[in-house]
């Protein structure tokens, strides 16, 4: 039904996106650009406001029945294509190139305009519902309610429709929100603003709906708290900053994905952040076999694997962790090499370190890459 149904098209979409990012493949990066386009394409509309819309529609008389369709779908609609806009951009920026990153910021621009609007706008019916039920409405908010009734918009599916658009919206506010003050002047100039709290409020708000992308705005709340906070230390030195967050989210959340390899790596995220290694590692190592198929979340894993092993001064599991990420990953080799050699020459074998050191400086590759550079370099 993908090309009947724009959810249909959008879920089928967003898996070939996941797939593009998880692999980096360029056959599988165009296939989700391409399906992706086809999604955008299939809920195009007339781009007038939701608001706007129904008091045309009160002007104009136009049958009840005829504008069920254009109410809810023209809302969902706008929230697709906004959304299908994020990850054509994000797909833009993979590319690490010039015109890749100006294309990619005209597109997230027009993202924005999308996601505000359709937040504005569901926000004002929902005060229209709230005025009903209090009995404080004027007579013209009155032919208004009664025309959304006639509409068949319900408060459930103005619930769901705002869960679908706070996720794209909070995530905007909290990236931006992010930006080096020194850049952060001219992103607000572009017309794209940075409120950290609204873009946590939103986010939570998308995780507790009953929308499609609730699992997503949850993940990306245990990625703020376990991740960014304590990486940018938006906290000062407070690395425990967020934990209490991050624990209830997922004390929330654990028993509708027992068996989620995401849920068991942020877990391990919290339990390294709290200093207790060894449980990190055996939470990071039950991440690692739930993602059997998954090679990304495996890299991941790795990752915090060998990390937490040099902490433990075991360098052998941890030389085995960089070693398979250096074979594996795509991401900064170079990196993973100088790793690898660091704890192979930890483990006294200094001829193997030696010559792994040697492919550093062959698999460099990004000169603007500060981590390769100081892999260089060291």
């Amino acid at each position: 039904y993908r090309n009947q149904s724009p959810l249909m098209s959008f879920g089928a979409s967003f898996v070939s996106f996941l797939n593009a990012m998880m692999t980096f493949e360029e056959e599988k990066m165009q296939l989700a650009c391409d399906d992706l386009k086809a999604t955008e394409k299939l809920c195009e509309s007339e781009e007038a406001g939701v608001i706007e819309t129904i008091k045309n529609k009160i002007k104009k008389n136009v049958d009840g029945r005829k504008s069920t369709l254009s109410m809810i779908d023209r809302l969902q609609r706008q929230i697709i294509i906004a959304d299908c806009q994020v990850y054509l951009a994000v797909l833009s920026f993979v590319k690490q190139e010039l015109s890749a990153y100006i294309k990619g910021g005209w597109i997230l621009r027009k993202a924005w305009k999308i996601y505000n609007k359709c937040y504005t706008d569901i926000n004002t019916l929902q005060e229209i519902y709230q005025k009903k039920t209090t009995q404080e409405s004027l007579t013209s908010d009155a032919a208004n309610d009664n025309h959304i009734a006639a509409e068949g918009v319900t408060e459930d599916s103005l619930n769901r429709l705002k869960g679908a658009v706070s996720f794209g919206y909070g995530l905007f506010h909290l990236c931006i929100s992010m930006v080096p003050p020194n850049l952060l002047k001219i992103i607000n100039l572009l017309g794209f603003p940075g409120d950290r709290l609204q873009g946590l409020s939103s986010l939570m708000y998308a995780s507790e709906s009953k929308d499609m992308k609730a699992p997503l705005a949850t993940l990306a709340l245990l990625w703020y708290h376990t991740v960014v906070r304590p990486f940018f230390a938006l906290d000062g030195s407070d690395n425990k900053a967020g934990l209490k967050e991050a624990k209830e989210i997922l004390e929330k959340k654990e028993s509708a994905y027992p068996n989620s390899s995401l849920f068991m790596f942020f877990k391990g995220r919290i339990q390294r952040l709290e200093c207790q290694i060894n449980s990190a590692l055996t939470s990071f190592h039950t991440a690692l076999e739930l993602a059997t198929d998954q090679r990304e979340i495996q890299h991941v894993c790795l990752y915090e694997i060998g990390w937490c092993s040099m902490i433990e001064m075991n360098f052998k599991d941890a030389f085995e962790s960089f070693e398979r990420l250096k074979n594996e990953s795509r991401w900064s080799q170079c990196y993973y090499a100088y790793l690898t050699a660091v704890c192979q020459g930890a483990t006294g074998d200094v001829n193997g370190a030696q010559n792994v050191f040697k492919e550093v400086q062959k698999l460099f590759k990004r000169k603007n890459n500060q981590i390769e550079q100081f892999s260089v370099k060291k």
